[in-house]
């Protein structure tokens, strides 16, 4: 129907009609009355005219904003993209409606507009907001990722006793198994682990005879890895089999880290009353069976996490040979399916070699390090990067970049963050004292896809990982 149409045809009726009593008006009113009634009637004319002009303005607009409409409806309806952009932007608007609204209403009231708002009354928000990228990192480290010493030492005194459990069953247990002095060693013990004081690691120094046994480098064996040794029994034309304590575990001539855990786990995780032991300790403990590793929970107090308030924390026996700087382990997820092969571990060397170059130039690459493992292990799509991985990236940038103060972090973590994306692009970073080795072949397609984009969008707002 055209309202607009009828509108203007009113409008021209009720002009004929005013027209006609003002030409008629003397006749009845007079000169004096037909006067006073021909100013009333054009003031009312102007007003109507008025009125629908406006009216009419209305109606251009609204009709244009209606074409408009359907003009990006069109164009949204014709695109899957747009249509999905279109409603995240819905919803952003919405979000951001909200949240404006909740700071609104955080706002305290005054009285009288003269009061000035004191200095605190800013947002928390807000000030976030004005910190700079090498505040944020610090903030980051000491909230998030730096443990408090309270908490590190209460993981550590239980770990330790354990410990002493663990060593004094095995002494009067087997009391001719050649073992050294078990004490602590990892990330816990380096001041190298973040956000949680969790895990621990048990060390289990193996003692054998050099005469009888040789460690064979990796790139030497059959296996042709530079991580997987083996250890070959020798002078078996001399020394029979028998002599050493460790001929038992023998597979092919060599000694098996398989059979090596698989005794620990009999005569340790399946053997220890563990009852006993914690009401010695007056905590939970309690061997983690199924696993490859030989893995142990502490649980404070009666074992409720809800009661205590304290995480409990995992302890990992890791039996081990150690020869001069050469340190193996027998950890058979690293190494399977070879039953005989041990695994080179690079740690001591990589945090011996980040220690010194700090005390030698008064760095921070350690301040660093826990800062990538922290991002990396509170963000879901860059918790499968591990800690090796990162020590060796800045290994890698150690060598061409000296300046690692503390006013460079946030040139470092930036640096960082585009580096690890030229290794997930090439598929590779390969290890600083063994370049053979790819410390991203473990990863999946996927993994490498997320971590990726994740990566590239904190490539131009580095602060969405450290949220």
């Amino acid at each position: 129907m055209n309202f607009q149409g009828s509108r203007r045809r009113g409008e021209e009726g009720i002009a004929v009609v005013m027209d006609f009593l003002l030409a008629n008006a003397h006749l009845v009113l007079g000169v004096g009355g037909a006067a006073v009634l021909g100013i009333a009637t054009l003031a009312v004319k102007r007003l109507i005219e008025r009125a629908g002009r406006a009216a009419e303005d209305e109606d251009e607009k609204v009709k244009q904003k209606m074409a408009e409409s359907w003009e990006e409806l069109s164009s949204v309806s014709a695109s899957p993209t747009l249509l999905k952009k279109g409603l995240e932007g819905v919803k952003h608007v919405a979000k951001a409606a909200r949240q404006q609204k909740a700071e609104l209403s955080e706002q305290p009231q005054t009285s009288s507009p003269e009061v000035p708002p004191k200095p605190g009354s800013k947002s928390k928000r807000l000030q976030l907001c004005t910190l700079t990228l090498q505040e944020r990192l610090q903030q980051y480290y000491h909230t998030r990722a730096a443990l408090h010493p309270d908490e590190v030492l209460r993981a550590q005194a239980l770990a330790v006793d354990l410990c002493t459990e663990i060593q004094g069953f095995l002494r009067s247990r087997v009391p001719d198994m050649p073992l050294g002095e078990m004490r602590l060693g990892g990330s816990l013990l380096d001041d190298l682990q973040v956000v949680s004081a969790d895990h621990a690691c048990l060390l289990v120094p193996l003692q054998l005879e050099a005469s009888l046994w040789r460690l064979i480098p990796g790139e030497e064996t059959l296996l042709t890895h530079p991580l997987h040794w083996m250890i070959r029994r020798v002078n078996l034309e001399y020394f029979p089999r028998g002599l050493s304590y460790w001929d038992r575990y023998l597979v092919g001539g060599y000694l098996s880290a398989e059979a090596v855990v698989n005794m620990f786990s009999k005569a340790v995780l399946e053997s220890v009353n563990w009852l006993s032991i914690s009401s010695t300790l007056d905590c939970l403990v309690r061997p983690v069976l199924g696993g490859p590793d030989l893995r142990l929970e502490i649980r404070p107090g009666n074992g409720d996490v809800a009661e205590s308030g304290e995480p409990p924390v995992f302890v990992s026996m890791l039996p081990l040979l150690t020869e001069e700087d050469v340190v193996l382990t027998a950890q058979p997820e690293l190494t399977a399916p070879w039953v005989n092969a041990w695994h080179l571990s690079l740690y001591p060397w990589e945090n011996r070699r980040l220690t010194r170059l700090d005390a030698a130039d008064g760095g921070r690459r350690r301040h660093a390090l826990k800062i990538l493992k922290a991002v990396c292990r509170l963000n879901p799509s860059l918790r499968p990067l591990g800690a090796a991985p990162l020590a060796n990236l800045i290994l890698h940038l150690s060598d061409g970049e000296g300046d690692w103060s503390e006013t460079s972090l946030h040139a470092r973590f930036r640096q960082c963050v585009a580096e690890l994306i030229g290794f997930l692009e090439q598929g590779a970073l390969h290890s600083y004292f063994k370049p053979a080795v790819n410390l991203l072949s473990g990863l999946s397609e996927d993994q490498v896809d997320r971590m990726g984009f994740m990566l590239y969008c904190a490539v131009s707002e580095p602060e969405i990982l450290l949220i």
